[in-house]
């Protein structure tokens, strides 16, 4: 297997065919940019595809998007746990490989069983196929959802004092990037935790110390998540499927670690004050 040390590719070390042109969908999302980027970097020819160039609810923007590409990062647009999920990730994958496509890497959630069933498409594709799970991402507290509840000083979720495996996106970024350009990933499900699990509360605590403020972690029922989400405009079909998802998902079925990260690139996974140290550097939490 290929390792990657000290976890950053170089252009010599990819096997990414020349001239060859790799789809990354969700290119404006907390992994789909990064990998855009890496990619680019390292001299690989990327397409971007995001909404509205690409819909996975308007399978018209599907060809075009796999036409004359060689691999493909698949990430899916709320979540493969979500209704519908299996089945566009089964018709695409099986597109892709119709018009050409020879290695898909697919984004997959740690501990979801609907998503464990949308991940068969990319197997039964003919494709060389590698599945990222992830658990929850640190960079949801500085790049999405939760970042405006760290500004307001309090996390609202119905999570309890369940522990969790913070996965810092650049990791998941690498590993991805890795399988997308090196061989060894054929049929591989590798999944992504950090280096040790912290309940929310902790997360909070190590938040607000690197960024000089006051947050704190408000365990709420499912019920009360729900009501919140909905004052604040969160449509309602997204609503009831994330409240279902974080329900089952932060019920301690994730309270473990896995050495995936290390056993890809060679290094260890980042851990949680790195990142939050880091993030605080932005200047995203001083708002």
């Amino acid at each position: 297997m290929f390792r990657l040390i000290p976890g950053r590719l170089t252009s010599a070390m990819t096997n990414t065919k020349n001239n060859e042109t790799v789809l990354v969908l969700g290119a404006t999302g907390k992994t789909g940019s990064r990998v855009a980027q890496r990619l680019t970097d390292l001299g690989i020819t990327v397409r971007k595809a995001s909404r509205p160039v690409f819909d996975w609810n308007d399978r018209s923007t599907w060809t075009t998007a796999v036409t004359g590409v060689g691999a493909a990062y698949v990430t899916y647009y709320p979540d493969l746990a979500f209704p519908g999920a299996a089945e566009a990730i089964r018709d695409f994958s099986a597109l892709a490989v119709e018009h050409g496509v020879r290695r898909l890497v697919l984004l997959s959630g740690r501990g979801e069983e609907e998503a464990v069933v949308s991940e068969q498409g990319v197997r039964d594709s003919g494709a060389e196929w590698t599945v990222v799970r992830a658990s929850w991402f640190a960079q949801n507290f500085s790049e999405h959802f939760l970042l405006e509840p760290v500004l307001a000083g309090e996390i609202v979720l119905p999570a309890g004092q369940v522990t969790e495996p913070f996965i810092d996106v650049e990791d998941i970024v690498d590993v991805v990037v890795t399988a997308l350009t090196t061989d060894g990933h054929h049929g591989a499900v590798y999944e992504l935790t950090g280096p040790r699990l912290l309940g929310f509360a902790d997360a909070a605590a190590e938040i607000g110390k690197a960024a000089g403020r006051d947050v704190r972690y408000v365990p709420v029922s499912p019920a009360e998540f729900a009501a919140g989400a909905a004052e604040q405009g969160v449509p309602e079909e997204e609503i009831e499927g994330l409240t279902d998802l974080f329900t089952r998902v932060l019920d301690g079925r994730n309270e473990s670690l896995t050495g995936d990260v290390e056993k890809v690139l060679g290094r260890p996974a980042r851990d949680f004050s790195d990142y939050a140290a880091k993030a605080a550097a932005t200047g995203v939490w001083n708002r």
